[in-house]
């Protein structure tokens, strides 16, 4: 019976893959919106029945896409992570490993474009992502949170000005996201994802064509101008790191939360990290 079983398993497991092979295919042809279960049964030579036994509904399989991309780039970012600690420790190892990790999203993204605008294009109408999905869009925010944590907890951070004004807006989104980082840090961090995102959805969908040329130069440029504005040291930076003590951090420590968690449950897109 197990060997039965096993092989059953195996036969779901490759029909499974068929279905969102071909799913992708029409995303890539005529996008999101467009993706029809009808459409890839008929491709595959299946009867719709028989279909909606592995997905009940084109959300479903949206939801399945989705996981999945998220989990693609969220590797790749987590693997640069993990190849980046080859960087001799230094003040400004924080700020290469972000640029490495910066370079592996955008690397991923242009060897898939087709998912990465299904996960930080424009949503899907009707479409509202389910809870599923918030953990795997968490992983590429967590890294970048905790290289920034790694950075404050070694001295590699150097605290930027807060206004008055965006303060209490600051100390919310730490304790939502990271309550182990300054809010003068959290400001600036989520300001950077969303640029960070920017740039590479600029280079993905054409808006750079005849304006940048030089696109993986300027790319690691303007990443690292970024990781500056959050406060990473880098060999030209002599500002002391300030202490979570004198910036009002708050000292209980918790698992840091993903910046792209709120939006992903808000539809397909969840490029914005608020």
């Amino acid at each position: 019976m197990s060997t039965i079983r096993g092989a059953r398993e195996r036969a779901r497991l490759e029909v499974t893959a068929a279905i969102k092979d071909e799913a992708r295919k029409q995303l890539a042809a005529d996008g999101a919106a467009k993706l029809s279960l009808r459409a890839v049964a008929r491709e595959l030579g299946m009867v719709s029945s028989a279909l909606y036994r592995y997905f009940p509904s084109r959300d479903d399989l949206l939801t399945a896409l989705i996981v999945d991309a998220y989990d693609a780039v969220g590797e790749a970012a987590e693997t640069a992570h993990r190849a980046s600690y080859d960087v001799p420790p230094a003040p400004a190892a924080h700020l290469a490993r972000w640029i490495a990790v910066a370079c592996a999203v955008r690397e991923w993204a242009l060897a898939h474009p087709h998912e990465y605008a299904l996960i930080y294009g424009s949503p899907v109408p009707g479409y509202t992502a389910p809870q599923a999905t918030i953990g795997p869009a968490s992983r590429v925010g967590l890294v970048f949170i905790g290289i920034v944590e790694d950075a404050h907890r070694t001295d590699g951070l150097a605290v930027p000005p807060l206004t008055a004004e965006l303060r209490p807006e600051a100390e919310r989104m730490a304790a939502d996201l990271t309550p182990d980082l300054p809010p003068a840090v959290v400001a600036p961090l989520v300001a950077a994802w969303a640029q960070l995102m920017g740039l590479i959805s600029f280079e993905i969908f054409g808006q750079f064509n005849r304006i940048v040329e030089a696109r993986e130069a300027f790319f690691r440029h303007a990443v690292a101008d970024l990781a500056r504005n959050v406060g990473l040291l880098d060999d030209r930076a002599d500002r002391p790191a300030i202490s979570s003590a004198s910036t009002g951090a708050s000292a209980p420590a918790g698992p840091a939360s993903s910046m792209v968690r709120r939006g992903s449950s808000r539809g397909v897109s969840a490029s914005s990290p608020t």
